[in-house]
């Protein structure tokens, strides 16, 4: 951990378990969110998530575990902790015959102190909308409507749920842009997710988690470094050689294949390229060859590494 959050916990997670019937939702899970970062959450569905953020903001009762926030306990004082943090669920009920303005003025009556209305429509490029009915909000608008209620009130801490989930590329850049503007301003955002990019371009720390256990933690570049020294060669080809053949191949540490792209991590790129390249004449595959490139390696990378699947899976 930098410096610069050390012993500033504006959340504090101890061994933390849900479970439902037989599923370990949530397997005693323990970290910290540090005053003024993004946290993410990495993991694909089902990974336990959002049990995870809707037992942080006190709307699910763990099994087991200890949550602060803001020093509070969730247990005891809900109420005073709900007032100061920012909720985007992914599913978030919305009162459908009300206008996307007058639903955003409803949450703010809410709270003691709110932020303008028209800040919050501005921001998340919404003032268009601003009389459309809810009913009739597309899903990426109603998408970023719960994200301008989660800020309603100013938050210390938001935690947005997914929410970059139903947006077009233009919408999601956007806000990222958001989530960005309120780190400079000192305000904590805690994010789940399962697209790589975000992940990499937000978070200062990640906790990678999958069947509800945190598997990896640190910030993005820490975790490529710490599980990659070497890189990644991408390719298609069709028929894909299989993976025993592909293993054999001077400096190769692993091998991922989906249908006719084919991944392979090197720690030798020259001699594994040209052995790809020799396979392909070898096998009269030349034409069949295409989008052969190298890059370096990414959370995608890390996860499927860890995981043995990709986070979409």
């Amino acid at each position: 951990m930098t410096q610069k959050y050390a012993n500033h916990y504006i959340a504090q997670i101890k061994n933390l378990a849900k479970c439902y019937g037989d599923v370990r939702a949530v397997d005693d899970i323990s970290f910290q969110v540090c005053r003024g970062e993004v946290f993410g959450m990495l993991g694909p569905n089902g990974a336990g998530k959002t049990t995870t953020v809707e037992i942080i903001d006190g709307l699910r009762t763990a099994d087991s575990g200890e949550v602060t926030v803001l020093g509070m306990d969730v247990k005891r004082v809900p109420g005073r902790i709900k007032e100061k943090i920012g909720i985007q669920l992914q599913s978030p009920s919305l009162l459908p015959l009300l206008s996307l303005e007058e639903t955003l003025s409803l949450f703010a009556s809410f709270y003691k102190r709110s932020l303008p209305i028209d800040y919050l429509l501005d921001i998340l490029a919404l003032k268009e909308s601003r009389k459309v009915f809810v009913k009739n909000l597309s899903g990426g608008q109603q998408q970023r409507l719960s994200v301008a209620m989660a800020l309603v009130n100013d938050p210390e801490i938001a935690f947005l749920d997914e929410p970059s989930t139903g947006l077009d590329p233009q919408a999601r850049r956007g806000l990222w842009d958001v989530i960005e503007d309120m780190r400079r301003k000192g305000k904590t955002v805690f994010l789940t997710t399962h697209y790589m990019e975000e992940a990499e371009r937000l978070c200062d720390r990640i906790v990678v988690v999958d069947h509800g256990k945190i598997i990896a933690t640190g910030s993005p570049s820490e975790l490529i470094s710490r599980y990659f020294k070497e890189r990644a060669i991408r390719f298609s080809v069709n028929p894909t050689p299989t993976k025993e053949i592909l293993k054999e191949f001077p400096g190769v540490i692993e091998v991922a294949i989906d249908g006719e792209d084919v991944l392979i991590y090197s720690d030798q790129i020259p001699a594994t390229m040209s052995a790809i390249l020799g396979y392909a004449e070898e096998t009269n595959l030349t034409e069949q060859l295409k989008d052969l490139h190298v890059r370096q390696a990414t959370l995608e990378d890390v996860f499927l590494k860890l995981t043995g699947r990709k986070i979409r899976e």
